[in-house]
């Protein structure tokens, strides 16, 4: 499931933005497509415009009935009556998702005999401090066995002890869902922290869901700005 809005508070629009004679959404979802990996794939969107692209690009598209503040909520509403395990959130502005990155974040559930994971998500090491204190990067910090601990836009950990060398790692916005995981997120109230750092995966660890993090050393491009769609657009060619 591809949660898509047309409204973006960085750059409105951006989805719709052309990456190599192709909307950005449209090229998104041919790269999910592309992976081999689902049953099948649809874009969830309130937006008119992304609907009839993606469409009259030959792929599958759902409205949305209700307001949604974030992409799980979105994704919920349109899986309630699916009969479905697992769903795969790709964000729709990552036109460079890849089959490897996908496939791993799967391979955690089937290797989950106790199911004690709720979701599964992806974190890419980052080392340049711009980055690092950037509060559009979201960073993540995890235990000795890859359990996501917190989501912060700030620095974490905070390195006060300059001795030491810290590891940095961006959370990357591919979530792996239990359903039932899911469904859970849509009746849950926000709490503070996610309130705070508006970073969605906060809320399921405030409740006590189990995020298991997956290491991948595929950055691609998140297209937030426009800066970042030039990048892209110099990549794609």
């Amino acid at each position: 499931m591809i949660p898509a809005r047309y409204a973006a508070s960085r750059f409105p629009g951006k989805l719709m933005q052309d990456l190599g004679g192709k909307p950005v959404i449209l090229r998104t979802y041919e790269a999910a497509v592309n992976t081999g990996l689902f049953d099948d794939v649809y874009v969830v969107t309130d937006s008119d415009i992304i609907f009839r692209t993606i469409e009259d690009g030959g792929g599958k598209a759902m409205m949305s009935v209700k307001e949604h503040e974030c992409g799980s909520d979105r994704i919920a509403e349109a899986v309630t009556d699916m009969d479905i395990d697992i769903i795969v959130n790709v964000q729709g502005d990552e036109p460079f998702t890849d089959r490897e990155s996908l496939e791993n974040v799967l391979e955690v559930f089937e290797t989950d005999t106790l199911k004690e994971i709720d979701l599964a998500s992806l974190m890419t090491k980052i080392s340049d401090w711009e980055e690092i204190s950037n509060p559009n990067t979201v960073k993540v910090i995890v235990d000795h066995r890859n359990f996501a601990l917190y989501f912060s836009r700030s620095p974490i950990p905070y390195p006060r002890a300059r001795e030491y060398a810290p590891s940095y790692f961006k959370h990357k916005g591919v979530y792996a869902f239990r359903k039932s995981a899911l469904m859970d997120f849509q009746r849950l109230p926000m709490m503070p922290l996610e309130s705070t750092e508006k970073i969605e995966a906060i809320r399921y660890l405030e409740y006590g869901k189990k995020i298991k993090m997956v290491e991948t050393n595929v950055s691609g491009i998140e297209i937030d700005t426009p800066e970042d769609l030039e990048k892209a657009q110099k990549v794609w060619k």
